[in-house]
């Protein structure tokens, strides 16, 4: 879920980026943005225009995965062909140092001119200053130094206008050469792959020639080698007498294993035994009925036998009792069975103790013996081991000291018959052409995307100026940012009026737009009056050279076709009613009544302009805030209000001077005057502030001079 700066979750309705003020501040430096960008494109089609072509010629080379050999030696080289890592080498190869050196040196480039480096705007601006100021380069003293010095400078040069691009999942390589010379650009990138491959046949014939060399040299040392192995071999067999090492271990395994199996059998039977004789121990010989409790001797078959014998008497002997008495002959006879067959229990029981302590002692020798059969068998393996690791040890030796001599020996004849074998590992697809048209410079991109980059460009600007610049740019900004009713706007004039012409632009029939703006502000000022008084309007405004005298004549002038109309000049120090209705600056008023040296009346120009009256400020006095903060502007209000409808008080800007705060708890709505696109939004927010603190009933406030593009979504074309 988004959410915004204050960590609170967004609405529906809201978004983190206000797009139609985005587009809003694009809009109002379109054309700054739009001529910025051609004039960046002419200067980009001006100088590239100048620019020096540039000739990219490309050959395509393919490297071999297996390049033909006599015999396959890939073992000698280092590589394996197969791998991906093969062909990234060559490409690092063909992009090297040697290659580009070997190139420059075989076509004697040091002093083509396509290759002098002309001096950069850096270089050209360095060298003026030091002519102008007499400065002298240091020259090298070494000439073989400053030599080198140029060669590597001119040979990285070079270098950089070498290209190797290799061809996605192919073998092949595109090497590609660029120079103002397009004869020069098809020679390099022909020679590049002519070198490539003439160094990697210089290579490999080295290689070969030095392993053929190494191969000799150690061919005997390991013959001499697997000689000596073989014979400690045959020495050993013949110390131990042995003809099949494996086949001995194997029988003696078996028959350790088959010990051992024994020897645990005979552990568990030395065990069960020893058990059940501690348990009958545990009952005195002749206790038939604790030793018949044992599971282990009723379970043996010969005492199951006479304890059924036992039970059939017992049950014989509980029939005849119920029949004849204790001293009959059949009772005797049955008594006399009984004991017969209890006795003959007991014997059993005690034959088959007897038999166990017979058992467990012979399990016990049993076990004895086992265990030193199994221990000397052992240790008979152990050292049947030893001798047979120390047999696979010589054995392992002679067959590593005898693939290595095959190994050496075959790669020894393999280096002496491909010693003369020379077979390319690259060659050419495609060998490069003469160009034709320059790939540099592209003057159709170059203008366009500095024509595209500069529009960009100047979109940002335009957004960063628009977001640094914290002024009231139209009436949603006034609601949102200063938290008061947007009366309404006033339009920017396109031509350049003085101050008088402005504050009779209302009747003015080329400005109906702006007439039409000015009877909106009074709709919207009466609208919200509709249950509260409304006969004194103050007009203030945060600076000078807001506009507010305009902005209280224009509002008088509007309300003078509906009612009877005082404009009264308050600023006492910088007054300019009286100015602009063309009076003589010796008219009294407002200061004249205030300081009882004229009448009312004769402070009061009656219908100055289509039924308005005005009281100029008067004749500037001293101490004009005491004059204001007396009791004489109260009561002379209240005379006034029963003479006019409406009372239209223009004072000075609130930060100036603090005449407006005095006038402001007399007033019945205080109006504030800014001015779009330049007084700054913290100023106004101060502005406001002291009229809250001063009682001030305020209405909201008017923006004046905003542009006419402004105006547009507002009124469109009307009244135009």
């Amino acid at each position: 879920m988004a959410v915004n700066s204050t960590n609170t979750p967004l609405t529906s309705g809201e978004q983190l980026v206000d797009l139609s003020k985005l587009f809003a501040a694009i809009g109002r430096y379109k054309w700054r943005i739009i001529l910025l960008a051609i004039v960046s494109a002419v200067c980009a089609a001006l100088i590239a225009q100048n620019m020096t072509p540039i000739y990219r010629s490309t050959a395509t080379l393919l490297i071999e995965a297996q390049a033909a050999r006599a015999i396959k030696i890939e073992e000698v080289y280092g590589f394996n062909s197969s791998q991906e890592e093969y062909y990234l080498t060559q490409f690092e190869i063909l992009k090297s140092r040697s290659i580009a050196e070997r190139v420059y040196d075989e076509l004697s480039l040091a002093g083509h001119p396509a290759l002098q480096s002309k001096p950069t705007l850096y270089r050209q601006a360095m060298n003026f200053v030091k002519t102008q100021l007499g400065i002298k380069e240091e020259v090298v003293a070494d000439s073989e130094l400053s030599s080198a010095l140029t060669r590597k400078r001119r040979l990285d040069g070079f270098s950089r206008s070498i290209q190797i691009s290799p061809v996605r999942k192919t073998q092949l390589v595109n090497l590609s050469f660029q120079s103002s010379d397009p004869r020069l650009a098809q020679s390099v990138a022909n020679a590049i792959g002519e070198a490539y491959i003439a160094s990697q046949l210089d290579a490999r014939l080295g290689i070969t020639q030095k392993a053929n060399s190494w191969l000799g040299g150690r061919l005997g040392e390991l013959r001499e080698r697997l000689e000596q192995s073989e014979a400690r071999l045959e020495a050993f067999r013949a110390e131990h007498n042995l003809v099949d090492v494996e086949g001995v271990t194997a029988l003696d395994a078996r028959e350790l294993e088959r010990l051992n199996e024994e020897l645990t059998d005979a552990r568990s039977k030395k065990t069960k035994a020893e058990g059940f004789l501690a348990l009958v121990r545990q009952f005195d010989q002749h206790d038939i009925a604790g030793l018949e409790s044992l599971p282990e001797i009723t379970s043996h078959p010969s005492v199951q036998n006479v304890k059924r014998e036992v039970m059939a008497v017992e049950r014989k002997f509980s029939e005849l009792s119920k029949v004849y008495g204790p001293k009959h002959p059949k009772m005797i006879a049955v008594q006399a069975e009984l004991l017969t067959v209890n006795n003959s229990l007991r014997q059993q029981i005690g034959r088959l103790i007897e038999g166990i302590e017979k058992e467990a002692q012979s399990a016990a020798r049993r076990l004895a013996a086992l265990e030193q059969q199994f221990n000397r068998t052992k240790t008979a393996f152990s050292s049947l081991g030893s001798v047979e690791s120390d047999y696979r040890r010589l054995q392992r030796e002679v067959e590593t000291n005898q693939l290595l001599f095959e190994s050496f020996f075959a790669r020894q004849k393999e280096t002496e018959v491909t010693g003369d074998f020379d077979a390319p590992i690259a060659r050419f697809t495609d060998r490069a052409v003469l160009p034709s048209e320059p790939v540099k410079p592209n003057k159709k991109m170059i203008v366009m995307l500095t024509f595209v980059s500069t529009l960009l460009l100047g979109t940002v600007l335009a957004l960063l100026q628009d977001a640094f610049n914290d002024t009231i740019k139209n009436t949603a900004d006034a609601e949102q940012e200063l938290a008061q009713c947007a009366l309404g706007h006033l339009p920017r004039s396109k031509k350049k009026k003085n101050e008088q012409l402005r504050s009779l632009a209302y009747f003015d029939p080329k400005q109906r737009r702006y007439s039409e703006a000015v009877r909106n502000i009074r709709t919207a000022m009466s609208l919200m009056a509709l249950d509260k008084p409304l006969q004194v309007i103050e007009v203030t405004s945060s600076v000078p050279q807001e506009g507010k005298t305009t902005v209280s004549m224009n509002l008088a002038f509007a309300y003078a076709a509906l009612e009877r109309v005082l404009l009264i000049d308050a600023d006492l120090r910088k007054p300019a009613v009286g100015a602009r209705c063309k009076l003589p600056s010796y008219q009294p008023g407002l200061a004249n009544v205030l300081a009882k040296t004229a009448s009312l009346e004769e402070c009061i120009v009656k219908d100055v302009q289509d039924g308005v009256d005005v009281m100029p400020a008067g004749a500037v006095p001293l101490n004009p805030m005491e004059l204001l903060a007396g009791s004489g502007m109260q009561s002379l209000l209240q005379q006034l209000k029963g003479q006019y409808d409406k009372i239209i008080i223009d004072t000075a800007p609130v930060q100036a001077v603090s005449d407006p705060l005095l006038l402001a708890p007399l007033a019945d709505a205080v109006v504030l005057v800014v001015k779009a696109e330049r007084t700054r939004i913290p100023v106004i927010k101060h502005t406001l502030g002291q009229l809250h603190q001063a009682h001030a009933r305020m209405y909201g406030v008017v923006l004046n001079q905003v542009k006419s593009d402004k105006a547009e979504p507002y009124y469109g074309n009307y009244g135009a």
